[in-house]
């Protein structure tokens, strides 16, 4: 299921963005190793009750403002409440409620999406302060007071925009088919790529716009299968984002990532794999995602014996980090290997999903230790008591050790290259947990 959505909006200078930098600091990144992802300062990931959602921050808004600048920050504002689930309007309890933030409530209620007002800077523990009661003035409904500064006030906001989040009711049509993101950066081929795929006689379920996002969801059957494919906006390098607007849409390829099961990734053959595709391959494998490479616009390729392996073996080498993704040479114009997509998507979600009892996976991992003895150091050698495995999407194993210290991370590749070579998980990461024995 995908993550909720958070954008954080008000005026200039009421503490959005401490508020932003608290709950930012509050994510504990489990992932800490993966090439070339890079994100931007204005999202990052929170959590809150067992439930991970993102969080947008934003630039003040003046709605009436004829700077060009301060435009730009209204458009970016707007851009991150269409994307948003649930909208915090961030008011300043010490400067009172005024006109601006009458406008901004103005604007928000056009957006028919939930908002919970934030009275932010009321420092002191106790009652609400009687200055908080004029911001029901806005007409928002419930007010929270709260300190981003002193963390006061925070845990029933929380719980106030927890309330707000999709439930998997309203997930449930996707739950039922493949989410496909389609990934890449602009002039890829992405578009045409769905294009090509809806021109072909198939039946189309439905095309809704995406509710919280700029990309399209198309769901789509074949064969009486359904899959949802997400055709996201290209995704371009920092350096050529104009006026701060596509770093908004760069969230909804981002979140199109995790709302997905398998991502495929667009390469355009005549460019090869670069910075930005490393990137954005990066945050796939990264997120956990089952993944295809595709190389679009083959057939633009001058091409001679042996041309096609040659051009793999470099993508591989490029994409070190993603060697177990599967490679499909494509042409979204003429629709060369397009059909090979869908017996790949197939195969990759299959990879994803697919459970090994614990029995087999340690019959599997004797014979590992057997092959290759575990490493040592300063006289003691680490033992491997069992594994287990704890979840799928990506595959997720636990291994049971007398020392984590002494595992070292050539001896993890090797496991998971046994795994590899055993059960397949051809497609998509896995996951390794190193538990010493005796913790909790």
């Amino acid at each position: 299921m995908s993550k909720p959505v958070v954008a954080i909006v008000g005026r200039p200078n009421v503490g959005k963005s401490t508020f932003f930098n608290y709950l930012a600091g509050k994510r504990i990144s489990i992932i800490e190793d993966t090439p070339g992802v890079t994100r931007d300062r204005i999202y990052a990931e929170s959590e809150w009750r067992g439930k991970e959602f993102t969080i947008i921050d934003t630039g003040g808004i003046e709605a009436y403002s004829e700077d060009f600048i301060k435009q730009q920050m209204i458009r970016q504002a707007q851009i991150a409440i269409d994307t948003a689930d649930v909208i915090v309007l961030m008011v300043d309890l010490k400067t009172g409620m005024n006109a601006a933030d009458e406008d901004v409530a103005v604007m928000l209620r056009k957006s028919s999406k939930p908002v919970v007002v934030a009275v932010n800077k009321a420092d002191r523990i106790g009652d609400t302060p009687p200055e908080a009661y004029e911001f029901y003035n806005l007409g928002m409904g419930e007010i929270y007071p709260i300190s981003s500064i002193h963390g006061l006030g925070i845990g029933d906001l929380l719980d106030a925009i927890y309330e707000h989040f999709p439930t998997e009711d309203v997930l449930g049509q996707e739950d039922d088919c493949i989410k496909v993101a389609v990934i890449g950066k602009p002039n890829a081929g992405k578009s045409s790529l769905i294009n090509r795929i809806l021109g072909e006689e198939r039946v189309i379920v439905s095309d809704v716009p995406g509710t919280t996002r700029d990309a399209i969801d198309t769901f789509y059957e074949i064969d009486g299968k359904r899959y949802m494919f997400i055709d996201t906006a290209g995704i371009r390098r920092k350096s050529k984002i104009e006026e701060g607007i596509e770093k908004y849409s760069i969230i909804r390829s981002w979140t199109a990532v995790d709302r997905a099961d398998v991502c495929i990734i667009m390469i355009d053959a005549k460019d090869g794999v670069t910075e930005q595709d490393t990137k954005i391959a990066g945050y796939a494998h990264e997120q956990g995602k089952a993944s295809i490479i595709a190389i679009n616009k083959w057939d633009s390729i001058e091409k001679s014996t042996g041309t096609m392996e040659k051009y793999r073996k470099k993508v591989i080498g490029d994409l070190e980090f993603m060697s177990y993704a599967p490679i499909v040479f494509i042409s979204a114009i003429t629709g060369q290997r397009v059909d090979r997509l869908f017996e790949l998507i197939d195969y990759v979600n299959a990879q994803a999903s697919f459970r090994v009892s614990t029995g087999l996976l340690n019959d599997v991992l004797n014979d590992a230790l057997a092959m290759v003895q575990p490493p040592s150091d300063k006289g003691k050698r680490l033992k491997i008591y069992y594994m287990t495995q704890t979840g799928v999407k990506p595959p997720s194993f636990v291994v049971f050790v007398n020392d984590a210290e002494l595992m070292h991370f050539s001896y993890t590749r090797y496991l998971q290259n046994t795994l590899r070579s055993n059960f397949g998980f051809e497609g998509t990461p896995i996951r390794f947990t190193i538990k010493q024995k005796g913790d909790n």
